[in-house]
């Protein structure tokens, strides 16, 4: 009988842990979707144009749920960040970690990976970190705080990249590749300015054999 009555409360005790875990999970992806459809919408808009029942709507999801996972719109808005981040590093992981090249082939495959996504989007949107950072940069402390913080992760992985490659003999040994890393990323959303309004690759691939005729080049 007691064995009975303990396999009724592990019972009961399993199926509420399983239940909770279920709800933490759709909970979990109901904010993945805002953020999911938010990114997109914020990466072709901008943040200020960009409202939350429109992305709401986008995600098929009643208002009254944003604040379930969001203080309010900045509170969306830094973690959109965090989210293009995310994407930022798992592309880079991807591409830089691969060691079947040697450390500036890899480079160049990132650029190119992104001279092609940008063809397929027919040379529009941009980067949306540096979007974000030209709208929001000098308008919000917090998303200056942010913004800064993703820039410095985006440079960490061209850091440790063009550290390998000065330490195989592949760049000079004076050169400063955290300078380099954060000058490569400065150019290239310089060179994606250029790109919204001449509609072709031409001013990528201009950053891109810049660095790799020059600056690269021992």
């Amino acid at each position: 009988m007691l064995d009975k009555k303990r396999r009724l409360v592990y019972s009961k005790r399993n199926s509420t842990i399983e239940g909770f875990g279920i709800r933490l999970m759709m909970k979990g992806n109901v904010r993945q979707r805002i953020l999911e459809k938010g990114a997109e919408i914020i990466h072709q808009k901008g943040y200020n144009h960009t409202g939350i029942q429109e992305i709401l709507d986008a995600a098929g999801i009643p208002k009254g749920s944003f604040y379930n996972y969001f203080k309010n719109k900045e509170d969306f808005g830094l973690q959109v960040i965090d989210y293009f981040v995310a994407f930022f590093d798992g592309l880079s992981r991807e591409i830089l970690d691969n060691h079947s090249f040697p450390p500036l082939e890899r480079v160049r495959n990132l650029l190119d990976s992104f001279i092609e996504s940008f063809r397929t989007k027919q040379y529009t949107l941009g980067c949306p970190i540096g979007n974000l950072a030209q709208e929001m940069g000098d308008l919000s402390a917090p998303f200056q705080k942010k913004l800064k913080w993703a820039v410095d992760a985006m440079a960490g992985h061209y850091i440790r990249v063009l550290s390998e490659a000065q330490s195989r003999g592949d760049l000079p040994q004076g050169l400063d590749v955290r300078q380099t890393a954060f000058f490569l990323i400065t150019s290239w959303h310089g060179a994606l300015i250029r790109m919204k309004i001449e509609r072709n690759s031409e001013p990528l691939e201009d950053h891109k054999n810049f660095f790799f005729n020059r600056i690269f080049a021992k």
